[in-house]
């Protein structure tokens, strides 16, 4: 007895790759076959400059070594119009693209996000709450610490991180009277 798959046909065309959605091949945001819309700035001016580039060489070197060959020009020389397209579009998104902030930034604001959801931290639950190493969480800790940002605290044997909460030296003052 032949064993009967027991799948609906939507699942046999993904599985068979036949359920993705087909790519329109021509459009403007086409080149060469490359998705245009997901490449960065960069990309699109090495991109067309890779293609332009050798096709300029050849075309000079077919005229200077072999003339009677003219005609190769326009065989191949279709494709400096797209690639000339996609090096002003590269260059137009480089100049319009702002200056990119540095990653610290994004670091120290998903530091400064854990201890305002955790309320104090220690640099490796810091490290445990962020994509930031121990040693990473460590030193921006103590860089904010030392920039009078955060309250630091001593339990246990270890440093504890804290915003600074409004009150918060009339509270240490009750503290140390307490004890």
């Amino acid at each position: 007895m032949v064993p009967v798959d027991k799948r609906s046909d939507q699942e046999l065309e993904k599985r068979r790759g036949h359920g993705r959605p087909r790519r329109r091949h021509g459009g403007p945001d086409d080149f060469f076959g490359l998705d245009v819309d997901k490449m960065s700035s960069k990309a699109q001016v090495a991109a067309s400059l890779a293609v332009i580039i050798p096709v300029t060489v050849a075309g000079v070197m077919v005229l200077a070594l072999a003339p009677y060959l003219w005609w190769l020009i326009f065989v191949f020389g279709w494709t400096i119009f797209p690639a000339f397209g996609l090096l002003v579009r590269g260059i137009a998104g480089i100049s319009e693209s702002p200056a990119e902030m540095p990653t610290t930034n994004d670091k120290e604001r998903e530091l400064l996000g854990a201890l305002r959801e955790h309320g104090e931290l220690a640099p490796a639950r810091a490290a445990m709450e962020t994509s930031l190493t121990v040693s990473e969480a460590d030193k921006m800790l103590k860089e904010l610490a030392e920039g009078g940002h955060l309250d630091v605290r001593v339990r246990g044997g270890g440093l504890f991180y804290a915003l600074w909460e409004p009150g918060g030296e009339e509270a240490a003052r009750e503290l140390e009277g307490r004890g």
